[in-house]
């Protein structure tokens, strides 16, 4: 429209009250969770940027979807409203729903995977990286070297590394079950990846005969900036380049609790007859009979249409660009951010900002705990934490030391959004008086959930 104020295309029907609190009761909730912001109490919890994942707010033609909710135990009206929105945007001829992305992985490489096996990405996030390995098989991360430089404004930092790709398959792809490709690369600072390099990867897997799946959870954003920075795609509607993104893949996961606009569910779809025979076994045995797949009828309907809504023009305008805002006016600050900005969160990188803090003393950790000291926003730690830790149990630091400012979908405005650049750039004005942390207690997988820390330093309020 030419304007420079962010119009949000949808009007506020119902509110939440958010509750404050004073800075020594947020220490003092830290001091009871270990430094952990997983453990802490939502309503101590002002902005709430840990997570994208379920956490946006549904339109009212989501919550007459769920009116509809048919919850027959099997062949349901809602599986079937369900399945066909799927394959509108995603044509595999199997779709198998899951109550999360997380349970569409643990089907897929309890059946592709085991040991010796590897798994190539262009990063892995954290259940996929940790699905694959439970499973035995190693997790291969190669995303294209412009991904693992912040600064770089490389417009599809996403993209895999094709050579790398092909290197791999000419030595072990015998060894390779599957190719996967997340998009947009959460890991790697929410960057998307083009379709030029998609078609690059088909055409290496095809070499190879080693089947393509995409990692599809924020899908509708990849499409947006493929439309906006791809050569010969700005005049395309984005629901056809998703069709396109699908068509060069022999199937997928998906969380619905992201692009989706759904607050539960995913699914699992490929092509292949015999996959999806043994992965819907799977399903029967751990989610539910293979038409509602541990979702109720409900769920199955507030999908569907979510992801009608989520390739509209207009809402995806407004997504991309007020996720923009909070970037712009971190990096205005001199707060050091991961560029280009990405479709669902803005990332900080922690280690710039507190070059002091050594890699294992966590600086993402560090610097996610002083956000929600200071200003009650809590964060998430992308980093040593997440992805330090080796399969064998030894430690070495991430490629990144990134702190993610995921921004639900559709419920919070302009006012919270100019709070937490103003609790940022507070909290950056003095990052040279931050401590590093140590991890006192840690499960032996996804440590990041529940492990419980402590500070180094007593040079700050603890």
């Amino acid at each position: 429209m030419g304007w420079r104020t962010i119009i949000e295309p949808f009007r506020i029907h119902s509110v939440e009250p958010l509750r404050l609190t004073t800075e020594e009761q947020r220490r003092q909730a830290l001091r009871d969770t270990g430094f952990n912001l997983f453990g802490l109490r939502a309503e101590d919890v002002l902005i709430d940027l840990l997570t994208d994942s379920g956490t946006g707010a549904m339109s009212s033609e989501q919550w007459a979807g769920i009116q509809r909710g048919d919850e027959s135990y099997a062949g349901s009206p809602s599986w079937f409203r369900f399945r066909d929105a799927v394959q509108e945007l995603f044509p595999f001829e199997h779709v198998i729903p899951t109550h999360q992305g997380r349970a569409a992985e643990k089907i897929l490489f309890s059946v592709l995977g085991g040991p010796g096996k590897v798994v190539p990405n262009n990063t892995h996030f954290d259940t996929t990286r940790a699905n694959v390995e439970a499973s035995g098989a190693e997790a291969v991360d190669l995303v294209i070297a412009e991904g693992l430089d912040p600064a770089s404004t490389h417009p599809f930092k996403g993209n895999m590394d094709t050579a790398r790709l092909a290197a791999l398959l000419e030595a072990r792809a015998d060894d390779v079950p599957v190719v996967f490709v997340t998009i947009t690369n959460n890991s790697g600072g929410g960057q998307p990846v083009s379709l030029a390099n998609l078609r690059e990867v088909r055409a290496v897997c095809d070499r190879f005969g080693v089947p393509l799946f995409l990692d599809a959870c924020r899908f509708a954003e990849n499409a947006w900036f493929v439309r906006e920075r791809e050569d010969g795609q700005h005049d395309r509607d984005v629901a056809d380049i998703v069709r396109e993104m699908a068509s060069l893949a022999d199937g997928m996961t998906m969380s619905a609790k992201k692009d989706p606009l759904a607050n539960i569910g995913g699914w699992l779809a490929v092509r292949d007859d015999t996959l999806a025979e043994q992965c819907r076994n799977l399903l029967i045995l751990t989610e539910g009979f293979p038409t509602y797949g541990g979702l109720a009828g409900r769920d199955l309907e507030a999908i569907a249409q979510g992801l009608r809504e989520a390739v509209d023009h207009d809402y995806l305008r407004y997504r991309i660009r007020s996720t923009a805002y909070l970037g712009d006016g971190l990096a205005q600050g001199g707060i050091p951010v991961v560029q280009p900005i990405g479709g669902h969160a803005v990332y900080i990188d922690a280690r710039s900002l507190l070059p002091h803090i050594p890699p294992l003393q966590y600086p993402g950790q560090a610097l996610a705990v002083e956000l929600y000291a200071t200003g009650g926003i809590r964060a998430c730690e992308i980093g040593t934490v997440m992805f330090g830790r080796r399969p064998d149990g030894t430690e070495q630091p991430a490629a990144l030391d990134l702190v993610r400012l995921a921004v639900p979908r559709r419920t919070y405005t302009q006012s919270h959004i100019d709070y937490v650049i103003e609790v940022c750039h507070d909290v950056a004005s003095r990052a040279g008086q931050l401590p590093g942390y140590r991890i006192v207690e840690q499960p032996a997988s996804l440590r990041h959930f529940t492990a419980r820390f402590e500070p180094l330093e007593r040079n700050v309020k603890p």
